[in-house]
Order: C-alpha cells, then structure tokens, then sequence
C-alpha cells in the first residue's frame, strides 16, 4: 500500500475507533479480521491511542492499522513512530499537510466543501476524506462535485449507519465509508469481541446500494 488511493480499496468500511484502553486494541483488532475487515483507523482522541497503535502494529500485523483524528504536525510524526500505517485528517492544513508528506505514509485528508477538494487535488491528492458527512451534504453533496471532479474519490466519515452506507458506496466517487459503529463504545468497554466480528461481517456485506 502506497498511496492514499489504496486505502479505499481496503474495504467498503473503514472501522473509526475511539480506544480508552490500550489493553482493548489487540482483541478489537483481532475481532475485525475474523470479520473479514482487514483494515481500522484508531482516533487520535485518548491518551491510549498511541499506545493501542503500538500494540497493534507489532501483534496484529495482518491488519492494516491507521491513526486518525491528526490535527497537529506532531501527531503525524507520532502515529509513524507508533507504527502506524496511514494516516487521516478530519481537516487540512499546510502544516498538517506537510507534516504528513514527510512521514513517508498514505493519508486522507479531511475535506468538507469544494474549494477544499481543489485545494488538496493541487497538491497532487485524489483520494480524500469527506468530513463530517452527514453534516456535510451527504449523498446529494458527494453526487453533486462528482461531476464537476471526476477524479476524485473519498472515504466519508461522520454520521453513517449501517443503513445509509449503501447510499454512499453506490455512488462512482466514493471508495469505502469510515464507521464508527463497528466498536460500538459499549462493546469495547465489556470486552464483546464476539459482537464485533458480527458486525464486521455484516459491514463487509455492504454492497453498491445493497445488503448482501
């Protein structure tokens, strides 16, 4: 994987995670490959996201691990050096930006409005992060730019269920969705892995407007 564009051919869904426990990265990781997801994106919003980076990286390495959330140049020299194997931001700016250039790893970049998906085109990127989503414009606001740029593609993030992601996968410009509901917060607290391999199941079932 070397590009950001190899991203949102990983899965239809991305697994956006919020771990407080370091101790849960492993297990949750484990859970979503038996799934048949192969890739997640752990947030860079708890003290412990670092340290479940880490753990990952070094004992689940059939998955591919990514820190999102990166909204400062230092995190993304962070998140490298945690191990991990992409990076997301849920904005853009130059600092960020170059910061991420430097790593050396993929990323999306966060985007919400077209003067913002230009900006990041002339830096060379097609492949972005559509943030907040729902909030956004959702499907009408990803339908509406895929003509006047065609050649871009995102990952949204924000707000997508297991019901509307159908929506957003059927549409030409987009590659894969961010999830947050595949770690349900409940579920990690009480150590149901069982229920996260179901639901990854169920979300590699997603299909172009379609269940199963």
């Amino acid at each position: 994987m070397t590009t950001g564009a190899d991203l949102l051919e990983l899965s239809p869904v991305i697994p956006v995670v919020v771990v407080d426990d370091a101790d849960h990265a492993v297990p949750l990781a484990q859970a979503l490959l038996r799934g048949g997801i192969r890739v997640i994106e752990l947030t860079l919003r708890t003290p412990a996201a670092l340290a479940a980076i880490e753990n990952v990286a070094r004992e689940v390495p059939e998955i591919v691990i990514g820190a999102g959330t990166v909204t400062a140049p230092e995190h993304a020299e962070q998140a490298a050096k945690a191990g991990a194997a992409f990076l997301v931001t849920p904005g853009t700016t130059d600092r960020v930006l170059d910061a991420a250039d430097a790593t050396g790893l993929p990323y999306l970049p966060g985007a919400a409005t077209v003067s913002e998906v230009m900006r990041l085109a002339e830096r060379g990127l097609s492949a972005l992060k559509f943030f907040p989503a729902e909030a956004a414009g959702g499907v009408d606001y990803l339908k509406s730019i895929g003509g006047p740029i065609p050649h871009i593609r995102f990952c949204p993030t924000g707000g997508i269920t297991p019901q509307t992601a159908p929506n957003y996968l059927a549409l030409p410009n987009v590659g894969c969705v961010g999830g947050s509901w595949l770690a349900p917060k409940d579920a990690l607290k009480a150590g149901d892995w069982d229920r996260i391999e179901t639901l990854a199941r169920e979300a590699v079932e997603l299909k172009q407007g379609q269940l199963g």
